[in-house]
């Protein structure tokens, strides 16, 4: 039987994952095998023992002590894509908003007083400081080609926009889904010089805090838009609201209301909405809770975020499952703990990231304890489990 524990609302489609016959799923138990957790802050939590894995039902997973997970032999998975098309929708809406002032003209509109004939007068009146432009005439920068950027990247093409794209890291697999009339560019700064409005869809870290600053923004043409459904640090708030003050930015699309973006006209700040949607939650839990069920059960590994992708189909009798620091010689000591207890491999995978590597092994007989303990005494292993 194992337990899961839930640290916020999780969908029940996602609870769904876990059979009641071998889970116990509950928001408070001691002992649990898994956490699933949204957004409540994790850093502070004591990690009990037994727990083997924290699932994090979106993309997001800065509320997760990552390295101190690792040390604890706990993989740590997330939902990559599962919430792209709602954030890209965001996207798309905030280009609208921005290009066509519809905000700012929503609350004109609102504020008209007098009978019908003089609220028709001020709407003729004024309806010309709200003229906007369209998006087929411009060009869309998108920082980051990951499942949230191609999409973004892709609608925007359907719309009959130019897109330029940046991500040093992206992946075969995205480039695929790409649509081929994206351009590339060779840097931040070339794609900055080069768009009309500017999208973000990558992680806060060292490299992408304060991506958006003034020298960068001073580089933009004149009358750009800056759309941030990422992370707030990603951008200087204080640089873009001098930007926006001198007209070098049109306008700040983001989702990250502060006591500096209220009350300025040419900021739509939205109350973090980019992946509130039924559908994101849904496809997030169920994403997480597919992935906790798969490595609890068979040891296998998709969408971790500090252990390497492994997928290995069931063969002999037992499986064994070892997480370990990533040093010469790991894979020997284990094989030969192994063999003094007469245990033979059937098949084995061994793969690493980021200073730590995950085995999977399969075997001919029962994996006894002594064996297991064995193991689990080897200098450098975090996690042992027999499957």
């Amino acid at each position: 039987m194992y337990k899961i524990l839930t640290l916020n609302n999780i969908s029940p489609k996602g609870l769904d994952q876990f059979g009641h016959e071998h889970y116990e799923v509950a928001s408070e138990m001691s002992q649990p095998d898994a956490i699933m957790v949204r957004s409540a802050n994790m850093h502070d939590m004591e990690i009990p023992a037994s727990l083997k894995a924290v699932g994090r039902a979106g993309a997001g997973v800065n509320n997760i002590p990552i390295d101190a997970m690792s040390e604890c032999g706990v993989a740590v998975f997330n939902a990559p894509g599962a919430n792209a098309n709602a954030v890209k929708e965001m996207v798309l809406a905030g280009m609208l908003l921005a290009a066509r002032n519809i905000c700012q003209a929503w609350d004109y509109a609102r504020h008209l007083e007098g009978d019908d004939a003089g609220v028709h007068k001020q709407v003729e009146a004024g309806k010309k400081q709200y003229a906007g432009f369209e998006l087929p005439s411009r060009t869309l920068g998108v920082v980051g080609l990951g499942a949230i950027g191609v999409q973004v990247a892709n609608a925007a093409r359907a719309l009959g926009m130019r897109v330029v794209g940046y991500d040093p890291h992206m992946t075969v697999n995205r480039a695929w889904q790409l649509d081929a009339a994206v351009e590339q560019a060779v840097s931040v700064d070339d794609l900055l010089s080069r768009c009309d409005m500017v999208t973000f869809h990558v992680p806060l870290n060292d490299y992408t805090r304060h991506l958006i600053n003034s020298d960068r923004l001073h580089n933009m043409k004149r009358g750009s838009v800056v759309l941030n459904f990422a992370r707030d640090a990603i951008v200087d708030e204080q640089a873009v609201l001098a930007a926006l003050a001198s007209g070098q930015l049109h306008a700040y699309v983001c989702d990250f209301p502060s006591n500096g973006l209220k009350g300025q006209d040419k900021v739509i700040a939205l109350p973090h909405l980019g992946a509130s949607t039924r559908e994101a939650e849904e496809n997030c839990a169920v994403m997480v809770g597919e992935q906790l069920r798969d490595y609890l059960e068979n040891g296998n590994v998709r969408n971790s975020v500090n252990l390497p992708e492994i997928m290995l189909p069931r063969a002999g009798k037992a499986r064994l499952a070892v997480m370990n620091r990533n040093r010469p010689d790991m894979v020997g000591q284990i094989s030969h703990v192994l063999g003094q207890s007469d245990i033979n491999i059937v098949h084995m995978m061994n793969e690493s990231r980021n200073g730590i590597a995950y085995n999977l092994i399969d075997v001919e007989d029962e994996i006894d304890e002594e064996a297991a303990r064995g193991i689990a005494g080897i200098d450098g292993v975090l996690r042992v489990r027999v499957l």
